[in-house]
Order: structure tokens, then sequence, then C-alpha cells
């Protein structure tokens, strides 16, 4: 319990990194790179998600192979510069190097923490440990993104905003190297009492990258998930610039209003990761990307802070219906030998919706609009929903069929 509770602070560390910038980047590609078009103004978050989703990748792997907790040391290291080439960056190219080095820390750092979190607890409690994991995270990206707003508001838009990123650094790197242990140990355990795998039963690369029938129905689901819900491209990114152009706005409503997302996000995620344990994965799933689908619209019709307010709520209550019983399905569906591997390809799939709604949102707004972009995502949210609904199957051990008939079956 108290390494459990140590990575939970670790990962209220990782979520302020991106806090840190959510806010306030684009009115500084707008207002001190003078940036027109919305595609290049969100470029930072295609940079962000395509460096973190390939990173995810490779912290699963790696993850298995040397352990967890040096490839979240590395993690940390690499994040190292980026409060400080977003403080100096003399160029709009300087920051995108910014999000390319924070993608890969938290490719590495967040991927890490879930996977270690997993470790630490057994199956009938994965969506508890995976909804404080996401609660941890995100309540530090809105608790984040509220401080900066309301810095630059106060300060200017560079460099004071940027200062709590250097603590922020300083004390999950810390806490990374001098008190957290490894987990490793504890997947050698869980696997001696789960079914013995035979070298045919071991998936092979591929059939972890989404070949394996339990698999192939989730990955592609979270692709859907973060491609068209795209948390930072729909709220962050395309509804911090709806946001600006409010009547009277400002830095402090524009940090409150990104924030109230993340900040409901995370702390539905304490209810509804431990209520996947009890009543099921798949249509809890479903069920979240509709009500995000009603978020997403609620904020175009709405013309007003009360209007976005509410639809960030919602938006955030679906994320959360959604973002850890994902991350316990995985958990229900790998074997804790190739457990750490299957998150990481899940992860490299859902974060690829960072870049996708990114340049989804930013072309189609350029070309039709925000407005229009904004339809464009709540449509594909909800048929999101729908494909979930038919395609994907239960996951949760208590409502389907053993782990280990699945893991022998053929295929």
């Amino acid at each position: 319990m108290p390494q459990f509770a140590l990575l939970v602070l670790v990962n209220a560390f990782v979520g302020a990194m991106i806090g840190l910038e959510r806010a306030i980047l684009p009115a500084i590609a707008e207002q001190e790179f003078h940036l027109a078009a919305t595609a290049a103004v969100l470029s930072f978050i295609v940079v962000f998600g395509l460096t973190k989703a390939f990173t995810n990748y490779l912290a699963g792997t790696l993850a298995d192979r040397i352990g967890r907790k040096l490839v979240l040391i590395v993690g940390w290291v690499m994040a190292a510069p980026v409060p400080f080439l977003l403080m100096w960056a003399p160029t709009w190219r300087w920051v995108l190097v910014a999000n390319a080095l924070l993608g890969i820390s938290q490719g590495l750092t967040w991927s890490t923490t879930v996977i270690m979190k997993i470790d630490l607890v057994g199956a009938d409690r994965r969506g508890l440990a995976m909804g404080l994991n996401e609660f941890s995270g995100y309540v530090a990206v809105a608790g984040s993104a509220l401080a900066t707003g309301y810095l630059a508001a106060e300060y200017g838009l560079r460099p004071e905003p940027f200062y709590p990123g250097v603590a922020f650094v300083v004390m999950g790197l810390g806490l990374s190297i001098f008190a957290v242990r490894e987990t490793k140990q504890h997947v050698v355990a869980e696997a001696a009492q789960s079914a013995a795998l035979s070298a045919e039963a071991l998936p092979s690369r591929r059939e972890v990258f989404g070949e394996r029938p339990s698999l192939i129905e989730i990955s592609p689901a979270s692709l859907k998930q973060d491609s068209s819900t795209i948390s930072t491209m729909a709220w962050c990114g395309a509804c911090s610039l709806c946001i600006s152009r409010l009547p009277a706005s400002g830095l402090r409503q524009i940090g409150t209003l990104v924030a109230l997302y993340p900040a409901t996000w995370g702390i539905a995620q304490l209810f509804t990761g431990a209520w996947s344990d009890r009543v099921g994965r798949k249509w809890l799933i479903a069920a979240g990307m509709w009500v995000q689908a009603l978020g997403i619209a609620t904020t175009i019709l709405s013309g007003s802070p009360f209007g976005f307010a509410t639809g960030a709520v919602l938006l955030g209550v679906g994320t959360a219906m959604v973002y850890p019983t994902l991350l316990a399905a995985i958990g229900d569906v790998a074997h804790p030998t190739w457990r750490a591997s299957a998150i990481g390809v899940y992860r490299l799939w859902r974060d690829l919706g960072y870049a996708i709604g990114a340049l989804l949102a930013g072309s189609a707004a350029d070309l039709f609009g925000l407005a229009v972009a904004m339809w464009i995502v709540t449509a594909l949210t909800l048929f999101s929903g729908v494909i979930v609904a038919i395609r994907m199957a239960e996951t949760l051990p208590k409502l389907r069929r053993p782990l280990s008939a699945e893991l022998s079956a053929p295929g």
C-alpha cells in the first residue's frame, strides 16, 4: 500500500507536466509566434501525441525486459529540459522540440506507473487501481492548467507560468530514484498463481499488437476513443481556441474552463474504475463514449461560459467511464508475463488519437470552421460507442470464460 500510494503521487507530478502548457500554449502560438492557422496552433499536440504513442509501446517492452523503475527514471530525465525550453523558446520549432521531449517522457513515466500499479493489485481491483492512477494524473493536469492560467494573467505568458515545471521534475525524479521500488517481482508471484503457459501459448509480438482475438477488440477501440473524442484536441486544443473568443474572456477564464474537464474526469474516475470491477467493462466503455459525444455537442451549441462548463463536465464524466475501464480490460486479458507489453501496445493505439485528432480538428477547422470540426468529433465519438457495443467482448474475469481457456485457445 505505501508503494501504491507513492506511485499515485508520482503520477500526479507526471500529469502536472501536461497541464503546464495546455491552457496557455495556444495563446503563446497566436500572440508571440503569430500562428494564424488552427492546424499550426495545434501542431504541438500532433508532435506530443506521436512521440508519446510510440514511446508507450517502447515503455511496455522495456518494462518487461529491464524492469519498471529504470524506465520510470529515464522518463523523468527526458522531462528535465521541457520547462526551460518552454520558458525561453525563440521560435515555435523549439516549442515543438519541447513537446517531443514531453511526449517521450509521458510515454515512459505514465505507462510505467500504470504497469506498476497493476503489478501491485490483484485481478479483482484493477479497475479501482486504474481509477486512482488516472484520478491523480488528470486532477494534476487540471490543477496545473489552472495555475498556469492564473500565473499568465498575473505575470505574462512567459517565463513565470513554467516555473512550477522545474519543481515537478525535481520532485518526480527524486521520488522515482530514492523512494520507488521495483515491482517486477510481483509479476513473478502472480504468474506462478496464474495459468501455466506453454511455449505455444505465449503470444508473439504480432499477437500482442492486436492479432490475438481478445486484444483486437480493445486496442482499436482505444484508438477510436482518443481519435474521436480526442481529449486533448476536443477540450484543451480546439475548445481552448473557442473559449478564448468568448466575449470578455481572459487567461484566468480560459485556465478555469480548461481545468474543469480534466478535474471532472479525474475525480469521477475514483468511482468509475471501481464500478467497472463490479458491473463489467464493455457497457461502461460504450456508454461513456455516448456521454462524451453529448458533452462535445453541448460545448458546440453553447455561446456562454456556463455552456462550456456544462460541456466540460459531461465530457469529463464520459471520459472517466471509458479511460480507466479500457486500461483494466487490458489487464484482464493479458497474462502477467506479457502484460506490460500489452499495456504499451494499448497506449500506442490510444495516444495516436492525440495526433490524429489534432490533425483532423485543425484541418477541419481551417477548412470549415471550428463548429464543423467539433461536430465531426461528436459524430465519430457517437459512432465509436456503437462499434464498441457491437464488437467488443466483456473482459471482466467473473463475467466471461476463464483466462486460462482464452490463453490456450488456438490463434
